[in-house]
């Protein structure tokens, strides 16, 4: 047990260190700047301006929305082309257990409530003129021109206990009742 616990340790003593190369007051200027970002007046104007100011590259004719959160820790590998437009509190994340890069390129468009997120070492691409819908997530590369989302919700099962009214979410599940599926007509496309 102890040679495991010694091979545990030297593996991670051997591991090259993940922290981050901008100083603390660097990086303590960007949070600041990001919370300003989220909660000030001008989509096209003053909030664009305060997200150059992070180190976000952001082109011409570009609207962000309300409360967006544009990448905290690496906003430098962030890039928004001209004409993008991005909807209210919706998430672009350039980083899980490393940093990648987020590319929005020209006159594409993000619904409300999206989540953008890049792995390590990507670079995960919304092509030109592409539509993201509200609410989808988006995890890989979009081509240009496409209309990309999730599916729209749907029933999954009839509720017989409210979840407020139990005192265990295992109770709820146990409430919860399978539906029917019917023979619909094929399936149509809606927005």
């Amino acid at each position: 047990m102890a040679t495991a616990d010694t091979n545990l340790t030297e593996s991670l003593a051997s591991r090259p260190s993940k922290r981050p190369s901008k100083s603390f007051a660097r990086r303590s200027l960007n949070r600041f700047l990001h919370l300003l970002c989220r909660m000030s007046p001008g989509s096209g104007s003053f909030r664009i301006w305060l997200h150059r100011r992070r180190g976000v590259r952001i082109g011409e004719g570009v609207f962000i929305g309300d409360d967006v959160y544009l990448e905290n820790e690496y906003p430098e590998a962030v890039e928004i082309q001209d004409g993008v437009q991005i909807g209210l509190r919706s998430v672009i994340l350039a980083h899980t257990r490393g940093k990648g890069k987020v590319v929005i390129e020209k006159d594409a468009y993000v619904g409300v409530g999206c989540l953008i997120v890049s792995s390590s070492d990507r670079t995960l691409t919304i092509g030109q003129g592409s539509v993201i819908t509200a609410g989808s997530v988006v995890s890989a590369s979009v081509p240009p021109l496409t209309l990309f989302g999730s599916e729209k919700a749907r029933p999954l099962a009839h509720v017989t206990k409210p979840l407020p009214l139990c005192s265990e979410y295992m109770e709820f599940v146990r409430g919860l009742r399978p539906i029917e599926q019917k023979k619909t007509s094929p399936a149509r496309a809606d927005i």
